[in-house]
């Protein structure tokens, strides 16, 4: 114990240290690139990342082709579509009753209910991606990338139900209580059991090294910079105070974060909601003043879906970007999703990874649609004046055409889209760091969590960013191919659970409380 806190104290001091010489080192860097000691690091990163965009970037099928990282997501959403026998449809309607609260029971292990798991799993994709990744997938694929978007999202449910579904039935149950789950634990103890330990401990340490890191980068800084970024704008005078913004922010993200997953899934539970009814307000409004447009809008999505001459690449085209933005924004497949929902009171792993499936239906098949209909609608995509826009840039501009106060809605949209992907990211990381070195070292972790709040806000990251996003989306290599070693496995758990349901056996709470007394 001593040596521990000893440990800690020196890390303490050491982020001390940081926060008063980086904000220096930041505004250094604002004008100037980085040179002498500074400089090689960031040369020797960009080098590493450089390397690591070949391996996860190369393009299976020459140059409009689609990315390998991209590729092994899309063949693990197709593979458990028709490996569960499309689960994603099937058992739409039993998710939302269980996310209503009709299976909930107060006596099944865990930290968190469903709702609130889902809240925190979407906490973590829905984001500032919604806004301008759509927008990206537009602009580089014509409106038919947002229907190939929407496919994977489809096909991303099936994907998230296996993950979420072997969280729950390998997660443990620590000594205080709480729970420890997410592919580090069905990686190592679901392929153990199949006689493949070697395989399975190699593979979940792999998967906890790339989520530990990749929690700070995509999960962190970028949404850190991303906030600032969206508040700064309507709040000019903020631009030479980026350090204040990132402390406050820090301290926001502290006071959820040290609170553990209950506090997390209690926040989420209100904040997800929240950004969602705002978001979705603005752009039903936008569709409201354009009404007898919208189903010329979405008959513009679908028909160059299939035009061959809509962008680069032609239809193919449209294809790779639409399933690349849905796989950077429902991170179906990555495994990050099942750390959350492992942690849910239920004694029924499957019907966790029915709850899971919702969120690429939320995520992608939803909010992201409602995104594209608005940029189609306003037609500001497609205008020649417009096309220095790109990104957040380019949604706003759309909505600012019906909405002149939009960019207020995208201050606040963003910042909470920030903030709840952040709170989610960092029990992420927090989970895969005890796996690594034990649950008497997360609060090193959450020092260095809340650290890299603060540079995300500050510091213009480059590769260093870069490399952290790389490594999440490798956490689907390891994920995937543990999900499918397992998927026998999935098949027999799934077809138990369903005939179960379907024969009466399995009764909501109420209607089992009931039948008790009658019983009696």
């Amino acid at each position: 114990m001593k040596k521990s806190m000893f440990r800690l104290k020196h890390c303490l001091y050491g982020l001390a240290f940081l926060l008063i010489f980086l904000p220096q080192v930041a505004f250094a860097q604002d004008d100037a690139a980085p040179v002498g000691f500074l400089g090689s690091i960031e040369a020797g990163v960009q080098s590493v990342v450089d390397v690591l965009n070949l391996i996860f970037y190369f393009k299976i099928g020459g140059e409009n082709g689609m990315p390998f990282i991209v590729l092994w997501l899309v063949i693990g959403a197709i593979f458990f579509t028709f490996r569960l026998k499309f689960i994603n449809v099937r058992a739409f309607k039993h998710a939302i009753d269980v996310v209503r609260g009709k299976y909930d029971s107060e006596e099944d292990e865990g930290d968190v209910s469903h709702f609130q798991a889902l809240a925190a799993a979407l906490s973590g994709t829905v984001g500032i991606g919604n806004i301008a990744g759509v927008a990206i997938a537009i602009r580089l694929g014509g409106p038919g990338a947002v229907f190939w978007m929407t496919m994977a999202g489809f096909l991303g449910m099936s994907s998230k139900f296996a993950e979420c579904t072997l969280g729950q039935k390998y997660r443990v149950i620590k000594p205080d209580g709480t729970v420890g789950g997410g592919p580090m634990y069905y990686l190592s103890r679901g392929l153990s059991a199949m006689g493949l330990a070697p395989v399975g401990k190699a593979l979940a340490v792999i998967f906890a090294v790339f989520c530990a890191i990749g929690s700070l980068g995509i999960g962190n800084m970028f949404q850190a910079n991303q906030a600032f970024a969206a508040v700064s704008n309507v709040l000019p005078f903020l631009n030479s105070l980026s350090w204040l913004f990132g402390i406050v922010l820090a301290l926001i993200v502290g006071l959820v974060i040290l609170g553990g997953i209950e506090r997390i899934g209690a926040v989420a539970g209100v904040l997800v909601p929240a950004m969602a009814v705002i978001y979705a307000l603005a752009c039903f409004w936008v569709m409201l003043v354009k009404l007898p447009e919208v189903p010329g809008a979405i008959g513009t999505i679908i028909v160059t879906a299939f035009n061959p001459e809509a962008v680069a690449g032609g239809a193919v085209g449209a294809i790779v970007i639409g399933f690349q933005r849905a796989a950077f924004s429902n991170e179906a497949g990555l495994g990050s999703a099942a750390i959350a929902h492992s942690a849910a009171k239920t004694d029924e792993p499957v019907r966790e990874g029915i709850v899971a499936l919702l969120e690429p239906f939320i995520d992608t098949m939803f909010i992201c649609n409602l995104t594209a209909i608005v940029i189609v609608l306003t037609g500001v995509y497609a205008d020649p004046t417009a096309a220095d826009l790109n990104g957040a840039q380019l949604s706003a501009a759309s909505f600012e055409t019906v909405i002149g106060w939009f960019p207020y809605v995208i201050a606040v949209a963003g910042f909470l889209f920030a903030l709840s992907t952040m709170i989610s990211w960092s029990y992420y990381g927090q989970q895969s760091w005890a796996y690594l070195f034990g649950d008497s070292t997360v609060n090193v972790y959450k020092g260095i969590f809340l650290f890299c709040v603060f540079v995300g806000a500050v510091v213009n990251l480059g590769p260093i960013l870069d490399f952290s996003d790389i490594m999440a989306l490798a956490m689907s290599l390891p994920n995937l191919l543990g999900c499918f070693l397992m998927s026998g496995l999935l098949a027999k758990e799934l077809n138990s659970y369903m005939a179960r349901l379907q024969s009466g056996e399995m009764l909501p709470e109420p209607q089992v409380a009931r039948e008790t007394v009658l019983r009696r």
